[in-house]
């Protein structure tokens, strides 16, 4: 832990002093209207969450640190998780060190393992991932130093040794769950030699191909963090505000990744896929797709894949796992429809005239590329999800640990006292 918490040492005046100066010289400054639909519409769009890891543009996409995603592909998620936590990329002796780190604690406890060996037969695999994380919480070093009355100011360096407990765990976990649901249940022992990402791979047991170690590794990257405003990042910085250590925090966190409409998707996606793929008995034609499309936008479904929140251009992250398919020469059946879909709907969402924003994101792809290397069970692919975004919550946990962020609290209204608000603003318009 000495790296990160030597270096977070030498940064955390920087960060605090920011923070200090924004409240003093603009504390009282209104920067943005927030309007009825933003309020009804899950206050998409409300500047309200403090944010530093990591930004996303509709124009560009995902910034880590103010480094374009596409600039760091050939990261490692060692490298990610340095930049997230201390805005600097590490030198090769730093990140040698923090892999050492998070690869020292792969292997599950037992009582997390038997915990998850009561889930499995029944379980969502997110389910499984959230209850192991809840059940190394007594590990809690933040709970500890909180009750034995340790200084705020100090807090943020054992929410960093959690983070560091949590991250070093929850890839072990994660196999482990794909070992005992999907597998034989035998679990593969951590090798130390290897980094995090690498042993990720080797421990889920799926192929030998350094190409499946290397498209892990991209992954774990890519998936890493998203601003603060998604409903992961959202849930876990607002139970870490109530000082609950990181355990219980990215648990929350993940809970709302299992979601539908955020994690979930992706899993979605594959199986709209492999529905295409039954349905034509293997590749359609360009042509097939464009009236699949307008079939599906005609009864008033979505196209999984397409749109997203803020993007109004084609998600980077789907652009790395695109050239990443390119480079390895990846062909599937479920790599080419992904591919062919690229070509067809986007022209069909412009043609149809309701979608804000016609390129594919990141979920478009992601699901075929696992698919190919033989990870088949797509219920287990918001798990990964979960492991990457574990490495950008924990990041913001800290961030807001180290500039004491008060607790998250917003003031609700009721209906009525909506309508009279804006009733109000009307007339003094």
């Amino acid at each position: 832990m000495d790296v990160l918490a030597s270096k977070l040492r030498d940064v955390l005046p920087i960060f605090r002093n920011k923070r200090a100066q924004l409240l003093e010289r603009y504390g009282d400054v209104a920067v943005a209207n927030v309007t009825v639909e933003q309020i009804i519409g899950g206050m998409r769009g409300v500047p309200s969450v403090l944010c530093d890891t990591s930004s996303v543009s509709p124009a560009e996409g995902l910034r880590i640190r103010g480094i374009p995603i596409l600039e760091l592909t050939s990261a490692t998620p060692e490298e990610i998780f340095f930049l997230l936590t201390t805005g600097q990329r590490p030198s090769q002796q730093e990140q040698q060190q923090l892999s050492s780190l998070l690869v020292s604690n792969a292997q599950v406890p037992d009582e997390v393992l038997a915990v998850l060996k009561g889930m499995y037969r029944h379980a969502h695999p997110m389910a499984m991932l959230s209850a192991g994380l809840l059940a190394m919480e007594h590990q809690s070093e933040f709970r500890r130093a909180y009750e034995e009355g340790v200084a705020k100011d100090r807090l943020w360096e054992y929410t960093l040794a959690d983070c560091i407990r949590l991250l070093s765990t929850i890839t072990g976990i994660a196999a482990a769950i794909y070992r005992l649901k999907f597998r034989d249940g035998k679990l593969i022992a951590p090798d130390p030699s290897l980094d995090w990402s690498s042993n990720f791979a080797r421990m889920l047991g799926v192929s030998d191909s350094p190409a499946w170690a290397d498209l892990v590794r991209l992954y774990l990257v890519l998936h890493s963090d998203h601003e603060g405003g998604n409903v992961s990042a959202f849930t876990g910085i607002t139970v870490a505000s109530a000082l609950s250590d990181p355990f219980y925090a990215i648990s929350a966190a993940l809970n709302g990744l299992a979601g539908p409409l955020h994690g979930l998707a992706n899993q979605e996606c594959l199986a709209f896929i492999l529905d295409i793929r039954e349905r034509y008995n293997g590749v359609p034609s360009l042509d097939q797709l464009r009236d699949l499309c307008w079939e599906r936008l005609n009864s008033g479904q979505v196209i999984p894949g397409y749109g997203h929140a803020v993007l109004r251009v084609t998600d980077p992250r789907f652009t790395a796992f695109y050239q990443f398919a390119e480079q390895y020469q990846l062909d599937n059946d479920c790599i080419t429809i992904a591919k062919r879909l690229y070509e067809v709907v986007p022209d069909v969402l412009r043609q149809h005239g309701k979608a804000k924003n016609p390129y594919p994101n990141v979920d478009a792809i992601s699901g075929s590329l696992l698919y190919d290397f033989g990870m088949t069970e797509y219920t287990f692919y918001t798990v990964m999800f979960g492991v990457s975004r574990a490495l950008g919550i924990c990041a913001q946990l800290l961030f807001h640990r180290m500039v004491n962020s008060p607790i998250v609290r917003p003031k609700s209204v009721t209906l009525d006292e909506l309508e009279a608000m804006a009733q109000r603003a009307t007339v003094n318009a």
